[in-house]
């Protein structure tokens, strides 16, 4: 029986399953598997491919049609480098939310396979497409990581380069014209701030989720005077605002406190080359 997202034996337990998958968004994933095989391969065919996979809430079958987005990760056999590896991605993407008004948005990462094996990434990119992504294309990665505790490393490695963000929020803030751009970003700004609070807390709490709603439950049990704006970042993630008073409050108050927080709990994640 899986308790707080573990295993029988305590290993984070793989979160998403094509089986999750609700009847409303099977059309979505299905053209996905048919387009990122025409565009890169199947991943058995010599092609640029080499594995796709889907995570977010579409594969945990908690996804709201006309709200959610549509989450993918694509492996390649070498580093996209060329700008037709972006490109195709982005098009790929594009085509598919133009198609489906059940997805309010596609994104796509690109990583190499040698990337996303390597020692490096073990406890990051690694850890992600072995936990929280569905394998949708090729040949499973997984099968060649670790299995995964909700230990303090993982928390560290996983969410501690939150700082670099930080900057960043704020220009895309102040750049912001349009309602548009600023559900955007709340949208992005609040799931991370979500997702890092609950690594945060996670090798005392001594579980792992993916649900915002529970992420921002339990970062609230150990930092009860945070617990509200916690909640906003949450609700801001699955449903995005407009609202500038929420933006600032997420950037300017809450991310740079969850920043200094992080760094005095389990310090400073490791220095990519």
């Amino acid at each position: 029986m899986i308790a707080k997202g573990l295993d029988q034996d305590g290993f984070i337990a793989r979160e998403g399953s094509l089986a999750h998958v609700a009847d409303a968004f099977a059309p979505v994933v299905d053209a996905a598997r048919a387009r990122i095989g025409a565009t890169f391969g199947n991943g058995r065919d010599g092609g640029r491919l080499h594995s796709a996979y889907l995570y977010g809430s579409v594969p945990r079958g908690t996804a709201t049609p006309g709200t959610s987005d549509l989450d993918l990760l694509l492996a390649l056999r070498n580093h996209p480098t060329t700008p037709a590896d972006r490109a195709d991605a982005d098009a790929l993407g594009a085509a598919l939310d133009a198609e489906f008004a059940q997805i309010d948005g596609v994104g796509v990462l690109l990583f190499s396979v040698e990337r996303l094996l390597s020692e490096l990434e073990r406890h990051d990119l690694g850890w992600f497409v072995s936990c929280l992504c569905t394998p949708l294309l090729g040949e499973d990665l997984a099968e060649q990581l670790p299995r995964y505790r909700p230990t303090p490393l993982l928390a560290r490695e996983t969410n501690g380069d939150l700082g670099p963000e930080v900057p960043r929020w704020h220009e895309r803030a102040a750049a912001a014209r349009t309602d548009a751009e600023r559900r955007t970003l709340s949208r992005g700004v609040g799931r991370r701030l979500a997702r890092t609070g609950l690594t945060l807390v996670m090798p005392r709490w001594g579980g792992w989720t993916s649900d915002l709603t529970e992420s921002a439950e339990v970062f609230g049990r150990y930092y009860p005077e945070r617990a509200a704006q916690m909640r906003v970042a949450a609700a801001a993630g699955r449903t995005p605002t407009a609202d500038p008073a929420v933006i600032t409050m997420l950037v300017s108050d809450l991310a740079p406190w969850l920043v200094a927080e992080y760094r005095a709990v389990h310090g400073e994640k490791a220095p990519r080359p």
